[in-house]
């Protein structure tokens, strides 16, 4: 095996290239948001940059979790996985307009009195402070870049050395801590970008909504990227039922693990029934917006639910790249939901949601596709590789 034998096919030049003029389409419609409608165009902005985080952290957790179990699942998709954890840089710059648009997303917080009805705790106006904010912000992008520059480092020093075995044993001692830390940081940026957009409201599960919703997208574009490229490309020859069927059956799982937290969270808010905690369900569940609810409820979770427990149906690349894409589409959907009520009491969205979406999508898409053709489609110094593309009958 050589590195030539498994280079990117061409066409993903024709995808770069597409991606970044929606990018700079959207990038041009974004800026006019800015001066035009800054109230109406941060919140968009939030939920496109909460959804390009998603695809890039997603992949970080899922190449971590590869790394720890050892699965042959993994090492199908895994320069896809480094590639998307590489546009996390483009993430991080992505970030910054935030800072500048805090007084429109986080006045509630930033403008709390100091006492009597609307105050904050004691300790929240010791933890929601702009500088505060904006530390923290950095700590987590640090924290995340540096896992993503290891595992890769590693990554390309392993098919250098491929008789190395020592990588394999860092790559599992890293991966079970890596874990952990990706879980715990994206729990308090979730706290700090999504849920202190209502300050007064609370939840332990929150941050867990937003890991699994990143792994499920992340499994979600795995999918559909290496089918596509199973099409044109080297993998034809290696991309085979059981791999598919195999990252189907994980795409379930994180769709029931998704629903679990979700359910949890409600029910016991809704056991409690305390005043400060049933402010989110009650803005949420009501209206328009609770017809937005009861769509996620079934085409995020009832109608792939169903589907996926069919075993032909995970090993069928017509169909499953196309569930897979559906996801995507109903996590920013639920992505939606979860952000814009604050904002906004009608459930439509506008023009700056299409353009922020354009924007950052389009560029995130353009950097993974440019990181697709860096390095070959296969760990081609994986110790388990010939076993893992070895063709099976069944």
């Amino acid at each position: 095996m050589t590195e030539q034998d498994y280079k990117a096919p061409e066409s993903i030049d024709r995808i770069r290239q597409r991606a970044l003029i929606a990018g700079v389409v959207g990038l041009v419609i974004c800026v006019i948001g800015i001066f035009k409608a800054p109230d109406r165009f941060f919140p968009s902005y939030l939920l496109a940059f909460m959804f390009v985080l998603g695809l890039s952290l997603g992949s970080l957790g899922l190449l971590m979790l590869q790394h720890l179990t050892g699965g042959n699942w993994g090492i199908i998709i895994r320069r896809p996985l480094e590639s998307a954890t590489r546009a996390l840089a483009l993430v991080a710059v992505l970030f910054v307009p935030i800072f500048f648009g805090m007084k429109y997303l986080y006045a509630a917080w930033l403008n709390a009195p100091s006492s009597g009805d609307g105050a904050l705790s004691e300790f929240q106006r010791a933890y929601l402070t702009p500088n505060g904010f904006r530390v923290r912000a950095i700590l987590y992008f640090v924290v995340w870049l540096i896992l993503v520059f290891i595992f890769n480092r590693w990554s390309r020093e392993q098919d250098v050395n491929r008789e190395d075995r020592g990588l394999r044993r860092r790559f599992k001692m890293l991966a079970g801590p890596g874990i952990i830390l990706y879980v715990f940081v994206m729990s308090f940026a979730a706290i700090d970008w999504v849920m202190s957009i209502s300050p007064h409201w609370a939840s332990t599960i929150y941050g867990f909504l937003f890991v699994v919703g990143q792994l499920i997208s992340s499994m979600a574009l795995m999918i559909a990227v290496v089918v596509l490229l199973s099409r044109t490309g080297p993998l034809s020859g290696v991309l085979q039922p059981r791999h598919i069927h195999d990252l189907g059956k994980l795409l379930l799982a994180f769709v029931m693990l998704w629903a679990y937290f979700s359910f949890s969270q409600l029910l016991i808010i809704w056991s409690g029934n305390q005043p400060e905690e049933i402010t989110f369900y009650y803005s949420r569940l009501h209206s328009q917006w609770g017809v937005v609810a009861v769509l996620v409820l079934i085409f995020h979770f009832f109608v792939p639910f169903f589907l996926l427990l069919s075993r032909d149906l995970k090993r069928n690349t017509n169909l499953l790249p196309k569930i897979a894409v559906w996801l995507i589409f109903m996590r920013l959907v639920d992505l939606f939901w979860m952000t814009r009520p604050e904002f906004a009491p009608n459930a439509w969205p506008n023009l700056w949601d299409l353009a922020a979406l354009l924007a950052l999508g389009g560029l995130w898409f353009f950097v993974f596709a440019g990181q697709l053709k860096q390095l070959p489609l296969l760990p081609l110094g994986d110790p388990n590789l010939a076993e893992a593309i070895e063709h099976h009958e069944h």
